[in-house]
């Protein structure tokens, strides 16, 4: 694949942000992002939003960080260092999607900076990572900041209330999630396992973009929506337009769970470090 352009040394890269919850086994959350944004050369920074108790077997809980605090996290960030992207993950509660709401529009952020919106509900083990209360908060304060959104099939279920089995139903969802605000929203298929691929869909109100993958035939795929939005951003961050940056995060994140490996007893993490042995 083509990689984005590494800064020479000593020059400061491009900045994004994670805005998510803490993984304490590695495999998901801002650690994902972060190995993502390191992979691809851009200084990664942090909004903690949670921190989640897990390992590859599953959530045993989480601690929600406290609305000043994520807050402030994101105003000392943006105001000092600046960033030429944001992607969100666990967001854990409706406050805490309304803090972050509110805080992108008081910083000026909103329409400015290119935000990613991956609305994590519920890790790939079943286990809820957002209080049923808030959906309503990402689909009436977050989405229509979004520069893109990029739910998983479950995720879709939840939010528009649309069963995907198939492209017209994918197309269906897509439209009903771009009604919901965000400039751009992307269903994605790799949870549609009656295709023998893994087939995306983006949508910008007029036009849809497809993109296909080869499904990989692994159980090591932990982190891996976290790693595509990461990856999106990065390159939204660079100029790319959405279409361009949705086919570089699919397919960064496909060659990432290609290099998959196991992890304790359960799902291991896809592999953001294969770039290191390229």
């Amino acid at each position: 694949m083509n990689y984005l352009s590494l800064p020479p040394a000593g020059h400061t890269p491009l900045r994004v942000m994670t805005i998510a919850g803490s993984d304490s086994g590695g495999g998901a959350g801002i650690q994902a992002d972060m190995r993502t944004f390191a992979m691809l050369g851009l200084h990664g920074c942090v909004a903690l939003t949670a921190v989640t108790v897990q390992n590859s077997v599953g959530v045993k809980g989480f601690h929600e960080i406290p609305l000043d605090v994520v807050a402030g996290q994101i105003s000392a960030v943006t105001s000092d260092i600046g960033i030429q992207a944001a992607k969100t993950g666990m967001l854990a509660s409706s406050d805490i999607i309304s803090t972050i709401a509110e805080t992108w529009r008081g910083e000026g952020l909103a329409g400015q900076v290119p935000l990613v919106v991956d609305p994590v509900c519920a890790s790939m083990h079943g286990d809820p990572l957002l209080h049923p209360s808030a959906l309503d908060a990402l689909r009436t304060d977050l989405f229509p900041l979004a520069t893109l959104v990029t739910p998983n099939l479950d995720e879709v279920r939840l939010l528009v209330d649309i069963e995907v089995v198939d492209p017209a139903s994918q197309k269906e969802a897509a439209r009903a999630l771009h009604a919901l605000g965000p400039q751009w929203a992307l269903v994605k298929g790799g949870h549609l396992r009656s295709s023998a691929a893994s087939p995306d869909i983006l949508f910008n109100g007029s036009d849809f973009y497809e993109f296909d993958a080869p499904r990989v035939d692994t159980g090591h795929d932990h982190g891996a929506g976290d790693t595509l939005a990461a990856a999106t951003a990065c390159a939204l961050a660079h100029g790319y337009s959405v279409p361009d940056a949705v086919e570089f995060g699919k397919a960064w994140v496909t060659e990432c769970i290609r290099a998959a490996y196991p992890l304790g007893h359960g799902h291991g993490p896809v592999n953001a470090l294969f770039r290191l042995q390229s």
